[in-house]
């Protein structure tokens, strides 16, 4: 018989020894509670930790369909056992293990709300109860009707939970999808990883470092070109022809108080004197034309 590996044994060295510790009574509860809230007494503590370690084991077993390891459930739930050690009030009339059912049973919750997928599942109240109940919902539906579920069963579980239609179809959606890491390799017998296969559409990076250098390039002859412009026809070139909305002839025109005929004029004459800067500054005209 194989052994056990050493997580797996601890594990279940810690199942074996909770089961053996016995319960505790009201009043026992209330009195380590009270020794542990007012005097920081550890040995309170562990006695209480100790004696309901077993509603932890119970509870982590009711998680066990979604493919989570029961030591990690195990640990989380310890962890809701001792947020309910520090919150309880032994004021209340409410039992310790009552109030900490519902602690230890939020913490496992949240934690498989956060490691069940790869995409993150839900974060509000209703979200949550959506995860947790529309498979046992929809199989009692299904099993009284016979049939897949449809609108009409999807309306009574979003009436039965209190959520919306269409919060019922996403989480459906998102739950009978299959996520599979990148790294998966995709034969036993192989190196390859599913993220060989994915296609990279970006250009080729020496493509990209090209086009930056020729836009870099053409920027610098177009600023040294304006630089020959007068004031009023670089701000007409800018306004027109370098921004994704230009100004109207007409809206340049009020604003240098001319018309907007002499706008267009003025533009005219700027492009072509920009034409010919660029024509003799650059070695090949056709440099200046995107590819």
């Amino acid at each position: 018989m194989a052994e056990l590996d050493p997580i797996a044994k601890a594990n279940q060295d810690f199942v074996r020894r909770s089961m053996a510790v016995p319960l505790l009574s009201k009043e026992a509860e209330h009195s380590l509670a009270i020794a542990w809230r007012d005097e920081a007494d550890e040995k309170s503590l562990h006695k209480l930790m100790d004696a309901y370690s077993r509603l932890v084991i119970s509870t982590a077993s009711k998680f066990r369909n979604y493919g989570l390891s029961s030591a990690d459930l195990i640990q989380e739930g310890m962890m809701g056992l001792l947020h309910a050690a520090n919150r309880f009030e032994p004021e209340r009339d409410l039992r310790f293990s009552t109030y900490a059912s519902w602690w230890i049973r939020s913490s496992m919750q949240d934690f498989v709300l956060r490691n069940w997928s790869i995409v993150r599942t839900g974060t509000t109240a209703s979200q949550k109860s959506l995860f947790f109940n529309l498979r046992r919902l929809r199989s009692k539906i299904e099993e009284g009707s016979g049939q897949p579920l449809d609108a009409e069963g999807r309306e009574e579980i979003a009436k039965t939970l209190d959520v919306s239609v269409a919060e019922v179809e996403s989480m459906e959606q998102r739950l009978s999808l299959a996520y599979e890491s990148l790294n998966a390799t995709l034969k036993d017998d192989s190196d390859m990883e599913a993220q060989d296969l994915l296609t990279d559409d970006r250009p080729d990076p020496a493509v990209v470092t090209m086009t930056n250098l020729d836009g870099e390039s053409r920027r610098s002859w177009i600023d040294e070109a304006l630089s020959t412009l007068g004031e009023r026809e670089q701000i007409i070139i800018r306004e027109r022809r370098l921004t994704d909305e230009g100004l109207t002839l007409e809206e340049l025109g009020s604003r240098f108080g001319v018309s907007k005929e002499r706008v267009r004029q003025l533009e005219q004459r700027a492009l072509c004197r920009l034409k010919d800067h660029m024509t003799n500054c650059v070695a090949e005209p056709l440099d200046l034309l995107h590819e």
